[in-house]
């Protein structure tokens, strides 16, 4: 999700320079975007490939919550006009989840968390 909506929604679709005019129309500054459209970019990879996803998770829950906030005089449903927030505070609960949850199985560099120490010659 992350993927597709910073490198082809805020990219391609929307460009940097046109999404930098939404959030000014928003009320948010302009390079605003250009940071969000990286964190999604970065976070979108890393989540996927499994790197620290209990904390990129974590880290991206102000980015929907903003995007929740965008959306929020459009209705509920996504499907609306403008987009509702149904979906991005659906997201933004599904972060926190992750976070809580922390890597699977296969993460390629799982998140360390405090209290889950591994003890040597224990296997996960």
């Amino acid at each position: 999700m992350f993927l597709a909506h910073s490198l082809f929604l805020k990219l391609f679709i929307f460009t940097l320079p046109g999404t930098a005019q939404f959030f000014i129309s928003i009320g948010l500054p302009g390079w605003f975007a250009y940071m969000v459209f990286a964190v999604e970019a970065i976070a979108g990879a890393f989540l996927v490939l499994g790197i620290q996803a209990r904390w990129v998770a974590s880290a991206t829950v102000p980015i929907l919550a903003g995007a929740t906030w965008a959306h929020s005089g459009n209705g509920w449903m996504f499907g609306y006009e403008n987009g509702g927030w149904e979906y991005p505070a659906y997201l933004t609960l599904l972060a926190i989840v992750q976070g809580l949850l922390g890597d699977g199985r296969f993460a390629l560099s799982p998140s360390f968390a405090p209290g889950n120490v591994q003890m040597e010659g224990e296997t996960t």
